[in-house]
């Protein structure tokens, strides 16, 4: 008698982050090989049509994208689709996706994280209602999404230097003060890193090392020695950064 062919899940992954796109694609091809990633697109409006056309049985789906938002990408498809949400919401807000039953990955997301939700995945495979989604939305607004800073205040001489935080390349702890480095200087801070850590936005600045803080849109390239350490190729600095065995996992399939 031939053989059934099995059918595998499949799914698709909307994030606007290249390199956090393409890990979590390498760390589900890992976890579970089964599951047939067939799309990853940057935005929520090609997610949209993707679903509607392609019918994969998960989406991943970044909180905030440029286009439609990952809620609104949930809202508006009109197939059946599982949906986990990839989001840097902070923990009060978190509490919104657990009481609305709603599958959720926190940025940066960690194995363990994620093979819990793999296994939730793998025992319940419905679609989530629509009115499930209203009521997600409805606890993120009392949730109140997280304010990030926007600006940096650094002494310079006998003035202080508004920098913003997008000019900013990275962020690393010396001595009693925090070294503010941007494209074209090197300012000192009071701030301690641990503190930069929970004010700044975690989409924009990844912690790669208990004393570094890195704005990814500067990171070019992941270096890899002969020993395992990875060292980061930054945009607008001649300089590179160590990346610790503890943050080794962002960047192991760069």
């Amino acid at each position: 008698m031939q053989d059934l062919m099995v059918q595998h899940p499949t799914a698709l992954i909307a994030e606007d982050e290249p390199h956090l796109a393409k890990y979590l694609s390498s760390r589900m091809a890992t976890l579970w090989p089964e599951l047939d990633i067939r799309f990853i697109v940057d935005n929520g409006d090609d997610a949209l049509k993707l679903i509607e056309q392609e019918s994969p049985d998960i989406a991943f789906l970044d909180i905030r994208m440029p286009g439609l938002t990952g809620l609104e990408v949930a809202e508006r498809m009109s197939r059946p689709c599982r949906i986990v949400f990839v989001t840097a919401y902070d923990q009060y807000a978190l509490a919104a996706f657990e009481q609305a039953a709603i599958d959720y990955l926190l940025k940066p997301v960690s194995d363990e994280r994620l093979s819990n939700t793999i296994a939730r995945l793998k025992k319940d495979c419905r679609p989530h209602h629509a009115d499930t989604l209203s009521e997600l939305r409805r606890f993120l607004v009392t949730a109140h999404p997280p304010t990030y800073l926007r600006w940096i205040r650094a002494q310079c001489g006998s003035n202080v230097r508004l920098v913003a935080v997008e000019e900013i390349c990275y962020f690393q702890a010396s001595d009693k003060y925090t070294l503010v480095v941007t494209a074209e200087a090197e300012l000192l801070i009071r701030t301690p890193i641990k503190e930069l850590s929970e004010q700044l936005d975690p989409e924009l600045f990844w912690q790669i090392h208990r004393g570094t803080l890195v704005n990814c849109r500067q990171i070019v390239a992941a270096r890899h020695d002969e020993q395992g350490r990875i060292n980061l190729k930054l945009r607008n600095r001649p300089e590179t950064l160590a990346v610790s065995r503890g943050h080794a996992h962002l960047f192991r399939q760069m």
